[in-house]
């Protein structure tokens, strides 16, 4: 019912948009935006799915949009490029090993158990946004969404293999944030 939905799913939503874009201003939109086309579309609702998977999933589609109006996948294959070199000398010798520092470490917590603690996601939400620009929308969709990577790749029109090193880069930068600021402490 359209009258309950802010009291309903305005902080899930918004908690949902604050992970993926981590701009408070932009999350709030984003949300407002997503109200205004469900309450738009609210005739089309089908009840196969919640009325907060619907919004949840039109709310995703507003944030590829954001993105993409954003550019932030533009020229996607020359950042890889640029940054390429710089990326690898952080975390792995020319031979193709780890740096010493880089090392993927022990984790002193099992990370189910870690995911089932509120801190978890105050670091998560704070390592995804260290991240490149480029990568955190590939990244969210892939582990947030779990989007498969021939979806994700139509949606923010990149190729397979540079979707493939976007989230290696992704994953590794996260590793080494969450062993940081979480596991290994």
């Amino acid at each position: 019912m359209p009258a309950q939905w802010v009291s309903q799913y305005g902080d899930y939503l918004f908690s949902v948009a604050m992970l993926k874009v981590g701009n408070k201003e932009t999350a709030e939109d984003l949300v407002q935006e997503t109200f205004i086309s469900a309450i738009k579309a609210k005739d089309s609702f089908r009840s196969d799915s919640s009325e907060k998977t619907w919004l949840t999933a039109i709310l995703n589609n507003k944030i590829i949009d954001h993105y993409r109006k954003k550019d932030v996948l533009k020229n996607v294959t020359e950042y890889i490029d640029d940054t390429g070199q710089s990326f690898s000398n952080s975390f792995f010798k020319e031979n193709g090993h780890w740096q010493s520092n880089a090392t993927p470490q022990l984790w002193k917590e099992d990370a189910d158990t870690a995911v089932n603690r509120s801190e978890f996601y105050r670091i998560l939400q704070y390592c995804i946004h260290k991240m490149p620009a480029k990568l955190v929308p590939v990244f969210t969709a892939r582990f947030l969404e779990n989007e498969d990577s021939d979806t994700i790749c139509k949606d923010f029109n990149i190729t397979p293999s540079n979707y493939w090193v976007i989230i290696h880069r992704a994953k590794v930068l996260m590793r080494s944030c969450l062993e940081k600021n979480w596991f290994v402490k």
